[in-house]
């Protein structure tokens, strides 16, 4: 996938790695996507982005259905 933002002043001052941060942290505490793909998307260790989690407070606020969900995406990876 490939990200297209608009070039303006106030975005060129984020480097990459920022922005997907940014972007990660704010998918996973809308649970628009798991934690381990917020991780990914961050270009981190899940241990690093749990605890980039814990340092904005964003909770993780694991629930049973979490865990359905991360097995159903490793199991749609796995038939990729």
């Amino acid at each position: 996938m490939i990200l297209t933002l608009p070039d303006e002043p106030a975005l060129a001052a984020f480097r990459e790695d920022q922005l997907r941060l940014e972007l990660a942290c704010a998918l996973y505490s809308t649970r628009g996507v798991s934690r381990g793909l917020a991780a990914k998307l961050a270009g981190m260790e899940a241990e690093a982005f749990e605890a980039e989690l814990h340092a904005r407070s964003i909770a993780n606020g694991l629930k049973p259905t979490d865990l359905d969900a991360d097995l159903a995406v490793f199991d749609k990876l796995l038939k990729a």
